[in-house]
């Protein structure tokens, strides 16, 4: 059975050049992938990065409904630790309102940014407790049922049908928490390409989901030479800081291990620098192994997104891979 293709993009800012530009490229990128006949299209959230220029995805998703007329678009995803339920629920229901059947709401438990901009973010709190990240998902999940007989407030307007619900992980805890609460897993496999741990993650929500199969997410990149898709992703690293009060996160550098560690206001017991997991090569020999992970998972739909190269080569890469879906396809 060929499998879904679909994208998630983080609206990167070349060197030398704007937000406004890279956002530009994001809108393009949409539209290309609608007439490529991509599945969904899906935009991050990330915060006070000067690289990045996806840090609002409700917004980014209203203007490209607006810019598209087919393929799905949504969140990949929202950093609900720092929203209230009620809130996601009501601005993903009117973004379903004028674009029905096309929204996504894909979740995640991640900051999505560096201590500051975490702390900007959940100020004005007033005090009150925040439900943990489990209660959340129930609170969305009652908005969005938009049974006018629940006593607490309507997430309105009600669209003719609601949002897909996501959760975005990469654990046997998240496969078991998206099950519990009947959100569909996405898997994180660009930040966490273990297979084992795919392996068991997938079978824990399988087990808990009556055998459903999570979405994966990856990076990849197509070249039209393996040669050049090898160099492209060479370079690439991931750096995971461990900090002395125990927690441990991945960023880009070294620098950034550093200020994330000044801003967290601890220090650094030790760094480990690595690959990320990307799948490269021509587009043949990547669809080679989207092909691999179908027959060995049952995975019915990929998420892509292309790594940290110039804005030309990622439409590129996501034009090769769509000739391939379609010769698949056929």
């Amino acid at each position: 059975m060929p499998y879904l293709l679909s994208l998630l993009d983080k609206s990167p800012i070349e060197e030398g050049s704007t937000a406004a530009a890279a956002l530009r490229a994001t809108v393009k990128l949409a539209q290309k992938a609608e007439e490529l006949g991509y599945h969904r299209f899906w935009v991050a959230e990330h915060h006070s990065m000067p690289n990045l220029a996806s840090s609002a995805p409700e917004t980014l998703i209203a203007y490209l409904l607006a810019k598209t007329a087919r393929i799905r678009v949504g969140s990949g995803g929202v950093m609900l630790q720092h929203y209230s339920a009620y809130k996601v629920a009501e601005t993903f229901n009117l973004l379903a309102s004028l674009a029905p059947a096309r929204v996504d709401l894909g979740v995640g438990k991640a900051p999505g940014g560096f201590p500051l901009s975490t702390r900007a973010l959940q100020l004005g709190g007033g005090g009150a407790k925040k439900p943990d990240f489990a209660q959340q998902l129930s609170d969305i999940n009652t908005y969005l049922a938009a049974d006018l007989a629940h006593e607490g407030p309507h997430a309105t307007p009600f669209p003719p049908a609601a949002p897909e619900r996501f959760l975005l992980g990469a654990s046997v805890d998240s496969a078991q928490l998206a099950a519990a609460k009947g959100w569909r897993l996405v898997f994180a496999g660009q930040l966490n390409g273990d297979p084992e741990n795919l392996s068991k993650t997938f079978d824990a929500y399988a087990r808990a989901s009556g055998g459903k199969t999570p979405i994966l997410a990856l990076a990849a990149y197509a070249a039209e030479d393996a040669a050049v898709a090898r160099k492209a992703v060479g370079d690439l690293r991931i750096v995971k800081v461990f900090l002395t009060d125990g927690r441990s996160v991945n960023v880009g550098t070294e620098e950034q291990a550093a200020e994330y560690a000044r801003q967290a206001g601890v220090g650094i017991d030790r760094l480990e620098s690595k690959a990320p997991s990307v799948l490269h090569g021509t587009a043949a020999e990547v669809r080679g192994q989207l092909d691999d992970l179908h027959s060995r998972y049952g995975i019915t739909e990929f998420i892509i997104e292309t790594p940290a190269v110039a804005t030309a080569e990622r439409f590129a890469s996501i034009e090769r891979l769509a000739k391939e879906r379609l010769s698949l396809a056929a």
